[in-house]
């Protein structure tokens, strides 16, 4: 069994978490909402035994890593910088980047600025299909209207920290549990049709499992998950949120610039985001050495905690390909 050793790291004016073994090319897993280093709890052993360096920060909010208070701390440009600077802290000069969640903007906007240090991209879970042509969040209002959208209702500030803190462990089984393939669903989950009025609060429309856990999470897992947030709070990944539109301004320099290192989708077919043929197309034409799609069928949006070793052997697969 290949140990996973802990440090911080000094990078962009922050303090970061990080979780790393094995030696060789480097490889940073990037963690999405509400997650940390330990999503790829999994991975990290697996690709070490591979021949890789594998490095896994807490993100900027999360966990012990520094959780600065203004919501422009947050912007693409920093979390961004974040893994651009850990690089260099770590003595290299190029890397593989590897996202799921919220980490996956991350890592194609990383492939797609900085394609002289990322020399190849994985995404979990979020594919690429290039810039949007108006800012996302109002285009979310104006389709949504008066019903309810997870990532409209995150926009004011100390509205969804109240309810997500408000009891951290029923938190954290109903948003792993929800979002899993535990619950079937076909073509993601955002749309307008059954979805409550804009007033509602998140959490209360969602099972709350209890101890009857999927065979993938385990109460110790979920442990893990509740320590962490209790000591950071849910501000800061909910501040990456907050900057959806900002961040949409901020990389228009780099609209229509299409991403040609060799990358890798995953996900799985109960995932809340939707994913589709059409989507297909549309990240093959934006990601031009998009190597491999791999759907997992019964699989949530916790693809690399729901199906690790399915996972493992795509991203080994992928990067021995390299």
């Amino acid at each position: 069994m290949t140990d996973i050793s802990h440090r911080t790291v000094q990078t962009n004016h922050v303090n970061l978490h990080i979780a790393e073994a094995g030696d060789g090319p480097l490889v940073v897993l990037c963690h999405g909402f509400p997650e940390s280093w330990y999503s790829w709890r999994h991975q990290i052993p697996a690709l070490a035994n591979a021949g890789f360096h594998v490095v896994a920060p807490d993100q900027r909010g999360y966990g012990t890593s520094d959780a600065p208070e203004e919501i422009s701390a947050y912007s693409i440009m920093q979390l961004t910088g974040d893994i651009v600077g850990l690089v260099h802290a770590l003595g290299e000069k190029q890397a593989v980047v590897v996202g799921h969640d919220w980490g996956s903007p991350v890592a194609w906007a990383l492939a797609q600025m900085r394609p002289d240090m990322f020399r190849a991209v994985a995404s979990l879970s979020v594919p690429f299909t290039g810039r949007a042509a108006w800012p996302p969040i109002q285009g979310m209002r104006q389709y949504f209207g008066d019903r309810f959208f997870y990532q409209i209702y995150f926009q004011t500030p100390g509205v969804a920290e109240h309810e997500l803190q408000h009891d951290i462990p029923v938190t954290m089984r109903k948003m792993l549990y929800g979002g899993s393939g535990a619950i079937e669903r076909s073509g993601g989950s955002f749309g307008v049709e059954g979805a409550p009025p804009a007033s509602s609060y998140m959490l209360a429309r969602m099972p709350d499992p209890g101890d009857d856990l999927p065979a993938w999470l385990t109460a110790a897992d979920v442990d893990v998950y509740v320590e962490a947030f209790t000591q950071s709070g849910f501000r800061g990944g909910l501040n990456w949120y907050r900057n959806i539109d900002h961040n949409w301004a901020l990389t228009a320099a780099f609209d229509g610039k299409k991403i040609e290192q060799p990358a890798l989708f995953v996900a799985g077919d109960r995932d809340v985001v939707p994913f589709s043929d059409q989507a297909e197309q549309a990240m093959r034409e934006v990601v031009t050495d998009l190597k491999d799609v791999v759907v997992l069928p019964g699989i949530g949006h916790w693809t690399q905690q729901e199906a690790p070793e399915a996972v493992n052997d795509a991203l080994i697969g992928f990067l021995k390909a390299l």
